[in-house]
């Protein structure tokens, strides 16, 4: 398995904070903040769609 390398912590309103992460291998990782060991990965495309959906309103909340 490669490392993750996470970006700092995403909060959107109220408590609702997340990481992503990325690998060398084109892997996009998401977790909550502070609970980076549990996961959900994908590829770095499906996980762009994914944000650039919860950004246009398609969705209210992530986790």
């Amino acid at each position: 398995m490669s490392d993750i390398n996470w970006e700092a912590a995403f909060c959107g309103e109220g408590n609702n904070c997340f990481r992503i992460g990325t690998d060398a291998d084109g892997n996009a990782y998401i977790a909550v903040a502070g609970q980076e060991d549990t996961y959900l990965t994908d590829t770095h495309d499906a996980l762009r769609t994914l944000i650039q959906d919860i950004k246009a309103g398609k969705a209210d909340h992530l986790l």
